[in-house]
């Protein structure tokens, strides 16, 4: 099979190669998935998961890409909940070959139906910005009807998500970004938007959650923004940046088929939409991913036309 792999942590983006691959089987739980369409996140480069296993041992050149949508096509021993023949969205293991690939292994927890009214190109990419969304507004966040939240990047991938999320939970909801993203955040449901190059962040004044998608300074200066029990909610790593009389957490997204069924359903019934940016083929992948174009939204590849 054709796969996409990281063959060099030095070079980055440039040392992502498209290779042939056995086609892989599937252990105790899992099953295989002929991928139709996966997502990519930039940031995988730099993730230790992407070079190593669980025991540290090397695991170069590994298949990247962690979110899929496809149908099943072999059980392993002992799986239930999934049938050959199904159609499944979901987040692979951090520490196992990916996504962008012609076919996955992956354990069968790790998916949720994907129903037939849609696409496999909608379905792959909602499971990171998804899922991070919700788990950092509703898990993390305890996210209530009423409250305040900034929403960091709010016309990208994550954070339309969390704008949409949050609005639809009753939230006043801040974004923030470029000027130019400024409409597409409106519409993707922040209520007012800052412009970060030229508006001044802390006249938003207070707010019950920040989610945080940057990190650095932008987050030490939302940190002193967030009302004495309310949280910052941020994925870009571990930090000392806390609000005065709340909580930061910082966590990593995590499969989970309940919540990957609630965020399907909405998407059917109209109350979210997916930020789908450039849809490449897995042959042109490698070149999409090292354009110096910048992204607007989640870019897919379509692995079966």
């Amino acid at each position: 099979m054709k796969a996409i792999v990281a063959t060099d942590q030095a070079a980055g983006m440039s040392g992502m190669k498209l290779v042939e691959r056995s086609e892989p089987q599937p252990a105790i739980n899992d099953v295989v998935v002929q991928v139709h369409a996966a997502g990519f996140v930039n940031t995988e480069l730099d993730w230790p998961s992407t070079w190593a296993d669980r025991a540290f041992r090397d695991r170069t050149s590994s298949i990247l890409g962690h979110e899929l949508a496809g149908v099943v096509t072999k059980l392993g021993y002992g799986t239930t909940g999934l049938s050959i023949g199904h159609r499944v969205f979901g987040l692979a293991d951090w520490h196992r070959d990916g996504t962008l690939a012609e076919y996955v292994a992956m354990e069968a927890r790790n998916l949720a139906p994907l129903p037939g009214d849609v696409d496999f190109t909608v379905g792959a990419s909602l499971p990171i910005s998804g899922l991070t969304a919700w788990q950092g507004l509703f898990q993390h966040g305890r996210l209530q009807a009423g409250q305040s939240v900034l929403a960091h990047g709010a016309a990208g991938a994550v954070g339309s998500m969390v704008a949409q999320l949050a609005r639809e939970a009753g939230a006043y909801v801040i974004g923030t970004g470029r000027a130019a993203d400024r409409q597409k955040a409106l519409n993707f449901g922040a209520n007012e938007f800052v412009d970060l190059a030229n508006d001044t962040l802390e006249d938003v004044g207070g707010v019950d959650l920040v989610f945080d998608v940057i990190g650095g300074d932008l987050q030490k200066r939302s940190a002193t923004l967030v009302r004495p029990r309310g949280t910052l909610v941020t994925v870009v790593g571990p930090t000392d940046n806390r609000p005065a009389d709340g909580l930061t957490v910082d966590f990593v997204v995590e499969a989970d088929r309940a919540q990957l069924s609630e965020i399907v359903q909405r998407i059917r019934d109209g109350r979210l939409r997916t930020n789908i940016g450039k849809v490449s083929s897995l042959d042109d992948a490698v070149a999409t991913f090292n354009s110096t174009e910048r992204r607007a939204g989640k870019t897919v590849v379509r692995v079966r036309t």
